[in-house]
């Protein structure tokens, strides 16, 4: 790679970044919940590609990078599932004491 293709690499990047972050910092927090059930379902093709890599993959090097990128991203999908139902338990409401629906 020359010198130029890293410069513009890298400068891609980081204006991805700073999109990233201001289009992040816009969302109101009413739309968390459902923007990360759809990033959690693309982290699921990310793992699925990762899958089909490593099933691929020839030499120790190609093996090695595919069992790591298959672990981080089974790692990123487990964790978006986890934060999206905490996320979710945070909208629904306490029961009373008791076990009552609180009706008489």
């Amino acid at each position: 790679m020359s010198g130029a293709s890293i410069l513009t690499l890298v400068t891609v990047f980081v204006l991805a970044a700073f999109v990233g972050f201001e289009v992040i910092s816009k969302v109101p927090s009413i739309l968390h919940t459902p923007l990360m059930s759809g990033t959690n379902a693309i982290h699921g093709v990310v793992l699925v590609g990762s899958i089909l890599v490593l099933g691929t993959a020839h030499g120790t090097a190609e093996i090695t990078l595919g069992f790591i990128a298959v672990v981080l991203s089974t790692v990123n999908v487990v964790g978006g599932f986890v934060v999206t139902d905490r996320m979710l338990q945070m909208f629904k409401g306490r029961s009373k004491p008791g076990g009552g629906s609180g009706r008489s």
